[in-house]
Protein backbone atom coordinates (compact mmCIF):
# COMPACT_ATOMS: atom_id res chain seq x y z
CA UNK A 1 0.00 0.00 0.00
CA UNK A 2 1.12 3.39 -0.74
CA UNK A 3 0.88 5.64 1.96
CA UNK A 4 -1.58 8.78 0.59
CA UNK A 5 -3.11 11.57 2.34
CA UNK A 6 -6.18 10.37 2.91
CA UNK A 7 -4.50 7.48 5.29
CA UNK A 8 -2.90 10.56 7.37
CA UNK A 9 -6.60 11.92 7.67
CA UNK A 10 -8.21 8.49 8.42
CA UNK A 11 -5.30 8.18 11.81
CA UNK A 12 -5.44 11.53 12.28
CA UNK A 13 -9.65 11.72 12.96
CA UNK A 14 -9.27 8.16 14.55
CA UNK A 15 -6.81 9.88 17.07
CA UNK A 16 -8.56 12.88 17.76
CA UNK A 17 -11.28 11.05 18.23
CA UNK A 18 -10.28 8.08 20.45
CA UNK A 19 -13.05 6.07 18.86
CA UNK A 20 -13.27 4.24 15.32
CA UNK A 21 -16.83 4.39 15.03
CA UNK A 22 -17.08 8.12 16.22
CA UNK A 23 -14.02 9.12 13.77
CA UNK A 24 -16.16 7.12 10.91
CA UNK A 25 -18.75 9.39 11.43
CA UNK A 26 -16.48 12.84 11.17
CA UNK A 27 -15.38 11.37 8.32
CA UNK A 28 -18.65 10.07 5.99
CA UNK A 29 -17.65 6.30 6.06
CA UNK A 30 -18.57 3.31 7.58
CA UNK A 31 -16.43 1.96 10.61
CA UNK A 32 -14.96 -1.73 8.65
CA UNK A 33 -13.66 0.10 5.97
CA UNK A 34 -11.92 2.75 8.08
CA UNK A 35 -10.81 -0.12 10.50
CA UNK A 36 -9.05 -2.10 7.51
CA UNK A 37 -7.35 1.25 6.53
CA UNK A 38 -6.04 1.76 9.96
CA UNK A 39 -4.21 -1.75 9.95
CA UNK A 40 -2.73 -1.84 6.50
CA UNK A 41 -1.24 1.21 7.87
CA UNK A 42 0.05 0.30 10.69
CA UNK A 43 1.12 -2.79 8.31
CA UNK A 44 2.81 -0.41 5.68
CA UNK A 45 4.79 1.81 8.53
CA UNK A 46 5.53 -1.52 10.67
CA UNK A 47 4.77 0.17 13.56
CA UNK A 48 1.62 -0.65 15.87
CA UNK A 49 0.06 3.07 16.34
CA UNK A 50 -3.01 2.30 18.83
CA UNK A 51 -3.76 0.35 21.79
CA UNK A 52 -7.42 -1.06 21.17
CA UNK A 53 -9.60 -0.35 24.63
CA UNK A 54 -12.49 -1.31 25.87
CA UNK A 55 -14.40 1.76 24.40
CA UNK A 56 -11.95 3.03 22.06
CA UNK A 57 -8.78 3.30 20.87
CA UNK A 58 -5.26 5.36 22.40
CA UNK A 59 -2.29 6.53 20.07
CA UNK A 60 0.96 4.12 21.48
CA UNK A 61 4.19 6.30 21.80
CA UNK A 62 4.92 5.87 18.35
CA UNK A 63 1.43 6.55 17.45
CA UNK A 64 1.23 10.07 19.35
CA UNK A 65 4.47 11.05 17.71
CA UNK A 66 3.19 9.96 14.44
CA UNK A 67 0.17 11.86 14.86
CA UNK A 68 2.20 15.54 15.77
CA UNK A 69 4.18 14.72 12.27
CA UNK A 70 0.90 13.74 10.16
CA UNK A 71 -0.73 16.98 11.86
CA UNK A 72 2.23 18.75 10.85
CA UNK A 73 2.14 17.44 6.71
CA UNK A 74 -1.76 18.10 6.82
CA UNK A 75 -1.32 21.49 7.77
CA UNK A 76 1.35 22.35 5.37
CA UNK A 77 -0.59 20.50 2.31
CA UNK A 78 -3.70 22.83 3.59
CA UNK A 79 -1.48 25.78 3.53
CA UNK A 80 -0.20 25.24 0.24
CA UNK A 81 -3.58 24.64 -1.23
CA UNK A 82 -4.20 28.06 0.31
CA UNK A 83 -1.16 29.49 -1.48
CA UNK A 84 -1.96 27.95 -5.01
CA UNK A 85 -5.59 29.16 -4.73
CA UNK A 86 -4.15 32.59 -3.44
CA UNK A 87 -2.00 32.64 -6.60
CA UNK A 88 -4.63 32.08 -9.38
CA UNK A 89 -6.38 34.85 -7.82
CA UNK A 90 -3.65 36.75 -7.61
CA UNK A 91 -3.96 37.42 -4.09
CA UNK A 92 -0.35 35.64 -4.12
CA UNK A 93 2.71 35.69 -6.21
CA UNK A 94 5.37 38.46 -7.30
CA UNK A 95 4.70 41.39 -9.55
CA UNK A 96 8.24 43.12 -11.54
CA UNK A 97 7.21 46.79 -12.30
CA UNK A 98 9.50 48.49 -14.95
CA UNK A 99 9.93 52.05 -14.62
CA UNK A 100 11.12 54.42 -17.28
CA UNK A 101 13.75 57.52 -14.84
CA UNK A 102 10.60 60.22 -14.80
CA UNK A 103 7.86 58.09 -14.42
CA UNK A 104 8.49 58.34 -10.74
CA UNK A 105 8.06 61.70 -10.31
CA UNK A 106 4.56 61.77 -11.40
CA UNK A 107 2.41 61.06 -8.68
CA UNK A 108 -0.02 59.08 -10.73
CA UNK A 109 2.62 56.27 -10.99
CA UNK A 110 3.85 55.81 -6.89
CA UNK A 111 -0.10 56.54 -6.00
CA UNK A 112 -0.69 52.94 -8.04
CA UNK A 113 2.34 50.85 -6.55
CA UNK A 114 1.05 51.97 -3.20
CA UNK A 115 -2.68 51.29 -3.97
CA UNK A 116 -2.00 47.56 -5.21
CA UNK A 117 0.27 46.90 -2.68
CA UNK A 118 -2.97 47.71 -0.12
CA UNK A 119 -5.11 45.79 -2.19
CA UNK A 120 -2.80 42.69 -2.64
CA UNK A 121 -0.30 42.74 0.50
CA UNK A 122 0.81 38.75 -0.45
CA UNK A 123 2.27 39.86 -3.65
CA UNK A 124 6.06 40.52 -4.13
CA UNK A 125 6.61 44.00 -5.42
CA UNK A 126 10.36 44.69 -7.43
CA UNK A 127 11.05 47.50 -9.53
CA UNK A 128 13.29 48.11 -12.16
CA UNK A 129 14.21 51.73 -13.31
CA UNK A 130 15.92 51.54 -16.65
CA UNK A 131 14.81 53.44 -20.34
CA UNK A 132 12.65 52.53 -22.84
CA UNK A 133 14.53 50.17 -25.18
CA UNK A 134 15.51 48.32 -21.75
CA UNK A 135 12.07 47.93 -20.51
CA UNK A 136 10.84 46.70 -24.10
CA UNK A 137 13.18 44.37 -24.03
CA UNK A 138 12.52 43.08 -21.10
CA UNK A 139 9.15 42.52 -20.62
CA UNK A 140 9.63 40.67 -24.38
CA UNK A 141 12.12 38.37 -22.57
CA UNK A 142 9.47 37.98 -19.38
CA UNK A 143 12.40 39.79 -16.96
CA UNK A 144 9.80 42.08 -16.40
CA UNK A 145 5.75 41.75 -15.92
CA UNK A 146 4.51 45.10 -16.72
CA UNK A 147 6.38 48.46 -16.94
CA UNK A 148 5.15 51.97 -17.68
CA UNK A 149 6.57 53.61 -20.75
CA UNK A 150 7.23 57.54 -21.10
CA UNK A 151 5.70 57.51 -24.67
CA UNK A 152 2.78 56.57 -26.97
CA UNK A 153 3.39 54.61 -29.22
CA UNK A 154 2.28 51.48 -31.41
CA UNK A 155 2.53 48.13 -29.09
CA UNK A 156 5.98 46.37 -29.70
CA UNK A 157 5.57 42.68 -30.88
CA UNK A 158 4.39 40.49 -28.46
CA UNK A 159 3.07 43.32 -26.08
CA UNK A 160 0.01 45.19 -25.00
CA UNK A 161 -0.09 48.78 -24.32
CA UNK A 162 -2.38 50.97 -23.49
CA UNK A 163 -2.11 55.07 -23.02
CA UNK A 164 -2.82 56.15 -19.36
CA UNK A 165 -2.60 60.07 -19.32
CA UNK A 166 -0.82 63.08 -20.92
CA UNK A 167 0.97 66.22 -19.48
CA UNK A 168 2.51 69.57 -20.90
CA UNK A 169 6.03 69.41 -21.20
CA UNK A 170 7.93 72.75 -19.31
CA UNK A 171 11.23 74.05 -20.02
CA UNK A 172 14.06 73.36 -17.17
CA UNK A 173 16.56 76.44 -16.49
CA UNK A 174 19.42 77.39 -14.79
CA UNK A 175 18.91 79.31 -12.06
CA UNK A 176 21.08 81.81 -13.41
CA UNK A 177 18.89 82.11 -16.73
CA UNK A 178 17.21 85.69 -17.32
CA UNK A 179 14.20 84.12 -17.92
CA UNK A 180 14.45 82.07 -14.31
CA UNK A 181 15.08 85.26 -12.58
CA UNK A 182 11.33 86.33 -13.99
CA UNK A 183 8.91 86.03 -10.97
CA UNK A 184 6.89 83.23 -11.32
CA UNK A 185 3.43 85.04 -12.33
CA UNK A 186 5.45 86.94 -14.64
CA UNK A 187 4.32 84.24 -17.28
CA UNK A 188 4.58 81.02 -19.33
CA UNK A 189 8.01 81.31 -21.90
CA UNK A 190 7.08 81.50 -25.94
CA UNK A 191 9.16 77.85 -27.44
CA UNK A 192 10.22 80.76 -29.95
CA UNK A 193 12.18 82.66 -27.38
CA UNK A 194 14.12 79.64 -26.80
CA UNK A 195 15.55 79.64 -30.31
CA UNK A 196 19.30 81.11 -29.46
CA UNK A 197 19.75 78.81 -26.43
CA UNK A 198 21.44 75.21 -26.55
CA UNK A 199 18.98 72.29 -26.13
CA UNK A 200 20.56 69.03 -23.74
CA UNK A 201 18.60 66.04 -24.74
CA UNK A 202 18.73 62.42 -22.86
CA UNK A 203 17.72 58.88 -23.78
CA UNK A 204 18.03 59.98 -27.89
CA UNK A 205 18.70 56.63 -28.92
CA UNK A 206 17.52 54.19 -25.84
CA UNK A 207 13.97 56.54 -24.82
CA UNK A 208 13.71 58.90 -27.89
CA UNK A 209 9.86 59.76 -26.99
CA UNK A 210 10.78 63.23 -25.18
CA UNK A 211 13.66 63.81 -27.25
CA UNK A 212 11.32 63.76 -30.41
CA UNK A 213 8.55 65.68 -28.90
CA UNK A 214 11.20 68.69 -28.24
CA UNK A 215 12.08 68.26 -31.97
CA UNK A 216 8.85 68.28 -33.06
CA UNK A 217 7.38 71.11 -30.97
CA UNK A 218 10.91 73.56 -31.67
CA UNK A 219 10.29 72.67 -35.63
CA UNK A 220 6.31 74.10 -34.95
CA UNK A 221 7.78 77.10 -32.95
CA UNK A 222 9.91 78.00 -36.37
CA UNK A 223 12.95 76.87 -35.57
CA UNK A 224 15.43 74.02 -35.40
CA UNK A 225 16.95 73.42 -32.22
CA UNK A 226 21.09 73.65 -31.24
CA UNK A 227 21.38 70.34 -29.72
CA UNK A 228 23.99 70.55 -26.64
CA UNK A 229 25.87 68.00 -24.83
CA UNK A 230 23.51 64.17 -24.60
CA UNK A 231 22.95 62.82 -21.42
CA UNK A 232 22.12 59.31 -20.77
CA UNK A 233 19.12 60.24 -18.18
CA UNK A 234 16.72 62.81 -17.34
CA UNK A 235 18.39 63.75 -14.26
CA UNK A 236 21.77 63.93 -15.64
CA UNK A 237 20.32 66.52 -18.19
CA UNK A 238 19.24 68.50 -15.72
CA UNK A 239 22.32 68.69 -13.82
CA UNK A 240 23.99 69.82 -17.00
CA UNK A 241 21.16 73.06 -16.94
CA UNK A 242 21.69 73.11 -13.26
CA UNK A 243 26.02 73.70 -14.53
CA UNK A 244 24.19 76.41 -17.36
CA UNK A 245 25.07 74.38 -20.10
CA UNK A 246 22.09 74.75 -21.57
CA UNK A 247 18.21 74.26 -21.21
CA UNK A 248 15.88 71.20 -22.08
CA UNK A 249 12.51 70.34 -21.79
CA UNK A 250 11.28 68.21 -19.06
CA UNK A 251 7.32 66.17 -18.68
CA UNK A 252 5.47 68.92 -16.30
CA UNK A 253 5.31 66.28 -13.44
CA UNK A 254 9.11 66.87 -13.05
CA UNK A 255 8.45 70.21 -11.33
CA UNK A 256 7.83 68.33 -8.24
CA UNK A 257 11.56 67.53 -7.81
CA UNK A 258 13.54 70.60 -6.12
CA UNK A 259 17.12 70.58 -7.81
CA UNK A 260 19.44 73.34 -6.74
CA UNK A 261 20.44 75.36 -9.43
CA UNK A 262 17.61 74.89 -11.89
CA UNK A 263 14.23 76.49 -12.50
CA UNK A 264 11.21 75.31 -14.64
CA UNK A 265 9.00 77.73 -16.61
CA UNK A 266 5.74 76.57 -18.40
CA UNK A 267 5.91 76.78 -22.05
CA UNK A 268 3.38 79.56 -24.48
CA UNK A 269 2.12 78.91 -27.53
CA UNK A 270 0.45 76.58 -30.36
CA UNK A 271 1.92 73.03 -30.24
CA UNK A 272 2.98 73.32 -26.57
CA UNK A 273 5.33 69.63 -26.32
CA UNK A 274 3.29 66.51 -24.22
CA UNK A 275 4.61 63.50 -22.49
CA UNK A 276 2.59 60.37 -22.52
CA UNK A 277 2.61 58.12 -19.72
CA UNK A 278 1.09 54.48 -20.93
CA UNK A 279 1.36 51.22 -19.16
CA UNK A 280 2.56 47.87 -21.28
CA UNK A 281 2.44 43.89 -20.82
CA UNK A 282 2.89 41.01 -22.56
CA UNK A 283 0.36 39.65 -24.28
CA UNK A 284 0.12 36.28 -23.51
CA UNK A 285 1.02 37.44 -19.72
CA UNK A 286 -1.23 34.42 -17.34
CA UNK A 287 0.25 36.38 -14.26
CA UNK A 288 -2.80 37.50 -12.51
CA UNK A 289 -1.10 39.83 -10.38
CA UNK A 290 -0.39 41.31 -14.08
CA UNK A 291 -3.63 41.48 -14.80
CA UNK A 292 -5.28 42.90 -12.14
CA UNK A 293 -2.38 45.56 -12.13
CA UNK A 294 -2.94 46.69 -15.17
CA UNK A 295 -6.33 46.54 -14.75
CA UNK A 296 -6.49 49.03 -11.60
CA UNK A 297 -3.39 51.62 -13.66
CA UNK A 298 -6.12 51.49 -16.35
CA UNK A 299 -9.16 51.93 -14.06
CA UNK A 300 -7.53 54.40 -12.39
CA UNK A 301 -6.33 56.64 -15.31
CA UNK A 302 -9.63 56.54 -17.01
CA UNK A 303 -11.13 57.70 -13.50
CA UNK A 304 -8.97 60.40 -13.80
CA UNK A 305 -9.55 61.93 -17.06
CA UNK A 306 -13.59 61.77 -15.86
CA UNK A 307 -13.03 64.15 -13.26
CA UNK A 308 -11.45 66.69 -15.45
Amino acid sequence: MALELRHLRYFVAVAQEGHITRAAERLGMQQPPLSQQIKALEREIGVQLFRRKARGVEPTDAGRGFLADALAVLARVDEAVEAARRTAAGQQGRLRIGLPPSAPFHPFVPRMIRRFREAYPLVSVSMEECLRAELIDSLQAGRLDVSFIRASIPPPKGLDMHLLLEEPMVVALSAAHPLARLPPDAGAVPLAQLAPETFIVYARQQGPALYEATLAACAEAGFSPRLGQEAPRIMSALSLVASGLGVTLVPASMQSMTMDGVAFRQILGPGRPRAFLSIAARRDAASAPTRHFVAMVRRAARDAACSR
